[in-house]
């Protein structure tokens, strides 16, 4: 059966065809957990603002105001958080020294967020409100790091190469998957943890030491007088 449309609505059709834009192509990028999506660039390429719209199925919104605190403080942080979820802190500050260098406000071209470097849709799953928040960051960064070491039963390489890559790429290759960045994480990561002294490598920000004062000695003057000096 055959049916005619009416010029009005060929019309009306032409008009909303030639109103999509041109470069609203669909580009295939890989998410967190590693698996292929197809988006429209031209819904996706506005304005990074501090605010990150909610997910499907979340409570709210990840938003990113940045939040000072001093060197001690986050390495405090870390080893409290770290022995409250069971994971070695020194494993967490490796994370951290490569994820952000110790950046509380550190964002990266893919928009993972704060010291951990959290995904937005993973911030979101773990109830993280401020991204840029380290407590916050750190709680929900450890969470996920705990979470991958339980799913591979404690195999280090595949639970970082899951919090790079995402676990789906590490199940379907099963092990660390043959990514160029996803490699090159593993190692600076597990060199990081395994180096001798966290403090030489700028793991943890050094405490500070008074430089020992200088010597005093003691003199006679010409007069008889006793004379202490420094110099």
């Amino acid at each position: 059966m055959r049916f005619r449309l009416p010029g009005f609505a060929i019309t009306l059709i032409i008009c909303v065809l030639s109103a999509i834009p041109a470069r609203a192509q669909i580009s295939r990028s890989v998410d967190e957990d590693g698996d292929v999506v197809y988006t429209n660039p031209a819904l996706t390429d506005r304005p990074a603002t501090t605010k990150l719209g909610p997910l499907a199925g979340t409570a709210g919104a990840v938003t990113a105001t940045p939040v000072k605190a001093a060197p001690v403080e986050l390495d405090t942080l870390v080893q409290k958080t770290a022995e409250k979820h069971h994971v070695d802190p020194d494993l967490v500050r490796a994370v951290i020294r490569t994820e952000s260098n110790w950046n509380t406000s550190a964002v990266s071209r893919k928009g993972a967020l704060g010291l951990m470097q959290l995904i937005p849709g993973t911030a979101q799953r773990l109830g993280v409100g401020n991204a840029f928040d380290p407590a916050q960051n750190v709680d929900a960064g450890v969470r996920y790091l705990g979470m991958l070491l339980e799913r591979y039963n404690g195999d280090l390489n595949k639970a970082l190469a899951a919090y790079n890559a995402g676990p789906g790429a590490v199940d379907r290759f099963g092990g660390v998957p043959n990514f160029p960045e996803t490699r090159s994480y593993v190692q600076k990561v597990t060199s990081t943890y395994y180096a001798p002294s966290p403090i030489a490598l700028g793991l943890v920000a050094p405490r500070f030491v008074p430089p020992a004062p200088p010597p005093i000695y003691r003199t006679v003057a010409a007069d008889g007088r006793v004379v202490f000096t420094n110099e």
